[in-house]
């Protein structure tokens, strides 16, 4: 384990006692399952990029060993719980062409359940982050489970910032303020701006094609590298009180061009759905890692929910 992987592990151990006053055990790859005491419901996520690099593929076990989803495998195995609740990125739908996906699913199938997936959007469930997510339900009987449904409209960030904080540490930088102003300046609506890319050196993406900023009709402001055409590589993203903002992850956080910075960690918080007496006893650097690796709450809630009175229908046949 990298000495950077075991300082964050400690350090969301940290996060976790200080709310639940209980400290994980930490690298369930380390954890024998027999040694986990009987439960109902297993919750996971797992990265899917050592999928594409499995070996010969003869059988589950082959193509799911030595990732984090084969630990989730083993403990499905031995205690066969109820229920299984998988959360992952998007991107889990197409990856290596869908292969992983259906790697998933079938292994799943082999361990004696029912998966039900889907895309969710954070930005349907009361949270103004467009945090688009793949959940993944699984039942050992086939059952009739529904998603959630969307809750018309949603808040906006403005719903959720503390307008008087000032703090100097959330401010953005120079530079970006100033390509910010320059667009503000030169742009009527509906504008596409060029920027100076005379900095840039002429064989990188940003000397050959250029810079262009262009505000959306939700309010929010887009820097892409290309040409005028949509087929630019978007560079940076702005939101603004009156729209929802770009998701948030463990090296991005939310900025906002009307106020001229960045989200706080309380702010961060609230774009989560995470209560504000939820304590990160950490660094603000760690706090923001930390959010963006979460999961939003108000949606995992909204879909255990679904998935207990689900099950308990099953114990009522």
């Amino acid at each position: 384990m990298s000495n950077k992987l075991h300082s964050f592990r400690n350090f969301a151990q940290q996060t976790y006692e200080a709310n639940f006053h209980e400290v994980p055990t930490g690298d369930i790859k380390a954890v024998d399952e027999k040694d986990i005491p009987k439960f109902d419901i297993l919750t996971a996520g797992f990265p899917c990029q050592p999928f594409s690099y499995a070996g010969e593929k003869q059988g589950f076990n082959d193509e799911v060993r030595g990732t984090l989803f084969f630990d989730v495998c083993r403990i499905l195995e031995y205690h066969k719980p109820p229920m299984v609740f998988l959360e992952n990125v998007k991107g889990l739908k197409s990856h290596d062409k869908g292969k992983t996906l259906q790697t998933v699913l079938d292994t799943l199938k082999k361990l004696g359940y029912y998966p039900h997936w889907t895309i969710l959007s954070s930005l349907d469930y009361g949270l103004p982050q467009k945090r688009e997510r793949w959940y993944c339900v699984a039942f050992r009987t086939d059952v009739d489970f529904e998603w959630p449904k969307p809750i018309k409209g949603h808040p906006v960030l403005r719903d959720i910032i503390e307008m008087n904080d000032r703090n100097p540490s959330l401010a953005i930088s120079k530079f970006e303020l100033d390509r910010i102003d320059y667009h503000f300046a030169n742009a009527k609506p509906g504008d596409r701006i060029q920027h100076d890319n005379s900095k840039y050196k002429p064989n990188t993406k940003k000397g050959k094609y250029g810079v262009f900023s262009f505000q959306k009709t939700d309010g929010s402001l887009r820097f892409h590298v290309g040409d005028p055409a949509k087929t630019q590589i978007q560079e940076a993203f702005y939101s603004c009180l009156d729209t929802y903002a770009s998701t948030i992850i463990a090296n991005r956080t939310p900025k906002l061009w009307d106020i001229r910075r960045k989200l706080s960690v309380l702010e961060s918080k609230r774009i989560q759905g995470f209560p504000d007496d939820f304590v990160f006893p950490v660094s603000d650097a760690q706090a923001y890692k930390q959010l963006g690796n979460s999961v939003s709450v108000p949606i995992i809630v909204k879909i255990m929910n679904n998935m207990i009175k689900t099950y308990e229908k099953t114990l009522e046949k």
